[in-house]
């Protein structure tokens, strides 16, 4: 079965969607405002396991791909390595949907996601979406040194290899997310790039004002 854009548009319609690069500070961002106004927070990576466990390896091939350890893992071409991720994000998309669908049809949701624009142009509104950037320089270091990720900083340590194996990481992902990167920040959607100097609560005052939660949600 397949659904028009229109018609997943509608069903979305009280989605709000904070995308943007790896390490951009999408999931600070969307944390404090769901508990800012008491809105859900939906993070896509979250349910990656739960939406691996429903899938079928007929239709969802790339969700399904085992490995031995991580220099097997590692061990791909970039060009192999990339492809693979596309393929996850573009299986896990259908899931993401039917959940957003059943989520939000009480009230508003925040998804804390990496829509790319052209997918974004499909489903949503400008208005009803911001892009958190960051230079996709050295991403690997970024995900090591982050508390939520260290189940990937244990396992990318794991390869015989640790510095091959980084250098991957880092070639895949900067080749994946440059050009989104400079995509956003030549199109009109809004989009913040990250600064260390600017406080969380600021950031998200940024975000919140563009969105409307500002007037909306605090009626």
């Amino acid at each position: 079965m397949i659904f028009q854009d229109n018609v997943i548009k509608k069903y979305l319609e009280n989605v709000y969607y904070v995308s943007g690069t790896p390490t951009g500070g999408k999931s600070t961002v969307s944390k404090a405002l769901g508990k800012k106004y008491n809105i859900p927070v939906y993070d896509v990576d979250e349910h990656f396991d739960l939406h691996k466990e429903m899938s079928d390896e007929k239709y969802q091939q790339a969700m399904n791909t085992e490995f031995a350890d991580a220099d097997e893992f590692f061990g791909r071409t970039v060009e192999e390595y990339k492809s693979w991720l596309i393929q996850n994000a573009r299986e896990q998309w259908d899931f993401i949907v039917l959940d957003l669908i059943r989520l939000s049809a009480n009230g508003p949701i925040i998804c804390d996601c990496n829509l790319p624009i052209e997918e974004a142009e499909e489903i949503t509104d400008p208005s009803r979406i911001v892009f958190m950037i960051k230079d996709p320089k050295q991403l690997c270091e970024d995900y090591c040194n982050r508390p939520d990720h260290q189940g990937f900083n244990d396992f990318i340590h794991s390869a015989t290899d640790f510095e091959k194996a980084k250098d991957t990481v880092n070639k895949t992902l900067y080749s994946l997310n440059f050009k989104a990167y400079t995509d956003i920040k030549k199109s009109s959607y809004f989009w913040l790039e990250r600064d260390n100097k600017r406080s969380v609560e600021e950031t998200a005052r940024l975000v919140e004002e563009y969105l409307g939660f500002d007037k909306e949600l605090s009626k």
